[in-house]
């Protein structure tokens, strides 16, 4: 090109426009980085929203393990002779401590202790209160502390936090038992979702 050549009006237009082009697009990619990084926000802030903080939290403070071979009575209620069985069993008792974190009463209906076999979860209803006593009459040497009984059936207050033991009975032998893992304990509450907790600390077996 000559030393002497000038651009014409129309190709100074097409510079000028070409930088006008390239300035717009940027202006396009920081608008849409602008756009990526409030979605992100608003979908933030809607996952947080959404979340509720449980309604209870708990804690499984020490679990006592004892098998036992267990005999069914002589007689019946009535006093009639009746043919007796015998089979294994297997006493898991807890202690439990509960605390409603909502700002209603949490109704409790029942408790489960839970633990997985090779054929799938098992599951057994804690005894109530009574029942849970009645466990020391029937085996005085039963080798674990005998704490107060937690109800299965109550009524906590808001802010309120209960504690107690309970015991659950799985009809297995112990090596039935110790081929389990994964020991876990559901407190179901009515109209609420149920809270699961597992043991932090090691499971004593006597």
């Amino acid at each position: 090109m000559s030393l002497l050549h000038q651009d014409t009006p129309e190709e100074i237009d097409d510079a000028a426009r070409g930088e006008e082009f390239t300035k717009g697009s940027s202006h396009v990619v920081w608008a849409s980085v602008i756009a990526a990084v409030l979605v992100s926000l608003a979908v933030t802030v809607y996952v947080v929203a959404g979340q509720t903080p449980p309604i209870a939290s708990g804690e499984i403070e020490q679990v006592w393990v004892h098998p036992q071979l267990t005999v069914t009575p002589a007689f019946d209620a009535n006093g009639a002779p009746m043919p007796q069985q015998s089979f294994d069993q297997v006493y898991v008792f807890a202690v439990v401590k509960l605390r409603n974190e909502s700002n209603v009463p949490l109704h409790l209906h029942n408790i489960m202790a839970n633990t997985k076999l090779e054929d799938g979860i098992h599951s057994s209803y804690a005894a109530t209160e009574g029942d849970y006593d009645r466990v020391f009459l029937a085996y005085p040497a039963m080798p674990v502390p005998h704490g107060q009984g937690l109800p299965v059936i109550m009524t906590l207050a808001p802010g309120q936090t209960v504690e107690g033991t309970i015991v659950s009975a799985f009809r297995m032998s112990k090596q039935q038992w110790d081929a389990g893992k994964d020991l876990s304990f559901t407190f179901a509450f009515e109209y609420q979702p149920s809270l699961v907790l597992v043991p932090h600390s090691p499971v004593i077996v006597q």
